[in-house]
C-alpha cells in the first residue's frame, strides 16, 4: 500500500466481543505513525460491512481494510465482489482492489491460512507490504422460497454438524467467545445431532448418497477457531478440498476430535478428502449451511470457484 493512496478502513466494533473497539485507538495511532492515509467507517448492524465495502469499491478505493474477524472479512469480500460484478454488467472498467486485514476477531481462521499476523500491531505494519496473494473465492448458490440467492466465501463452508454447531455458538451469551465458544457449540450440538443422508456431486462425477456427520467445502486450511480441518488446502489452486466425515458415532467423534487441531484426522477411515471445482450438496432432511463461520441459510447448495478473484495484501 502506498502512503499517498487513501484506504477505506471498515471497522466492526463488536467483532471479538468488542475487541475491535478496544483496539481501535491503538490501531488508529499505528496507521498514522506508519503514514497510511485512510478514512474509517464503523459498521452498525449485521451485513452493514457488505454495503460499506460495495460503496467504497464503487467509489474506486484501491485499498479496503477489514478490521474484525472472519465474519467481517466475509462481508467485506461480498461487498467488493458485488461492486465489481455490477460494474462488469454495466460494461465499466473494474479497478483491482486490494484487501487488507487487521484481525480483531476470535476465530482468525482466514488470517491463519494467509499467514497474516493475528496481532493487530503487526497487521498494521503488514499493510505496507508490496506482496499480494490472488485468492480464489467460493460462490454459493441456492434457492429459498422460490428466490435465487448467491453468496461468496473465502475460507470454508460446511453443512451438517459443523453448521449446527456454528448456529449453536451464535446463540451463546456474549461472554462466551474465542476458542472456548467453538468447543461449547460442538458440545451442545453433539448429543442431539443425528447424522444426515447427504447427496454429494463433485464436478462431473456421479452423485453419491451417504449418511454423514458433515461435508466441508474448504478453500483455506483452518476452520472453527484454529482446527486444521483441510491441512492440504491452498487458497489459490482453483480447487476446493471437500472433506466428508461419514457416519461416525458420538463416542468415536469425541475420540477423534483432538486430531482435528493437528490435521491428522484425515487418516481416519470414516473421513474422506476429495478435490473439485464444483460441489453440489442436498438432503431430504433440513440442511443448514455456514460459510466463514456465518449462518447462510438452508436448502440445497451449489459451490463453485472464482479463480484468483481477490487480491490480498500479505
Amino acid at each position: 500500500m502506498t502512503h499517498r493512496t487513501i484506504a477505506k478502513v471498515i471497522v466492526n466494533p463488536v467483532a471479538g466481543t468488542g475487541s475491535s473497539i478496544r483496539h481501535w485507538p491503538h490501531i488508529k495511532s499505528e496507521l498514522e505513525k506508519l503514514g497510511i492515509l485512510y478514512e474509517a467507517v464503523f459498521t452498525e448492524r449485521p451485513s452493514h460491512a457488505i454495503e460499506l465495502a460495495r460503496e467504497a469499491a464503487t467509489l474506486h478505493y484501491r485499498y479496503i481494510v477489514a478490521v474484525g474477524g472472519d465474519g467481517t472479512i466475509n462481508e467485506v469480500v461480498n461487498g467488493i465482489l458485488a461492486a465489481e460484478f455490477a460494474g462488469l454488467d454495466k460494461g465499466e472498467p473494474v479497478t483491482r482492489i486490494s484487501l487488507g486485514v487487521i484481525n480483531t476477531g476470535t476465530g482468525s481462521d482466514f488470517v491463519r491460512s494467509l499467514g497474516i499476523p493475528r496481532d493487530p500491531d503487526r497487521a498494521c505494519h503488514h499493510l505496507l507490504s508490496d506482496k499480494r496473494l490472488m485468492v480464489d473465492v467460493g460462490v454459493i448458490e441456492w434457492t429459498h422460497n422460490g428466490n435465487a440467492n448467491r453468496r461468496y466465501f473465502v475460507n470454508a463452508a460446511g453443512v451438517g454438524f459443523d453448521a449446527e454447531a456454528a448456529d449453536a455458538r451464535r446463540k451463546l451469551p456474549k461472554f462466551f467467545r474465542g476458542p472456548i465458544s467453538y468447543l461449547i457449540g460442538v458440545g451442545s450440538t453433539l448429543f442431539g445431532y443425528r447424522n444426515k443422508p447427504i447427496t454429494k456431486k463433485l464436478d462431473e462425477a456421479d452423485e453419491t448418497l451417504s449418511r454423514s456427520l458433515s461435508v466441508i467445502v474448504a478453500n483455506g486450511c483452518y476452520f472453527g477457531g484454529g482446527m486444521k480441518v483441510a491441512p492440504d488446502a491452498l487458497l489459490g489452486d482453483q480447487l476446493f478440498d471437500v472433506l466428508t466425515i461419514g457416519d461416525i458415532g458420538k463416542f468415536e467423534l469425541m475420540q477423534a476430535f483432538p486430531r482435528v487441531y493437528k490435521g491428522t484426522h484425515t487418516t481416519h477411515p470414516k473421513v474422506r478428502v476429495e478435490r473439485a471445482a464444483t460441489v453440489n450438496l442436498s438432503s431430504v432432511e433440513k440442511l443448514l449451511l455456514q460459510a466463514d463461520g456465518e449462518i447462510i441459510g438452508e436448502g440445497s447448495f451449489r459451490f463453485s470457484l472464482l479463480p484468483g478473484a481477490l487480491s490480498v495484501i500479505i
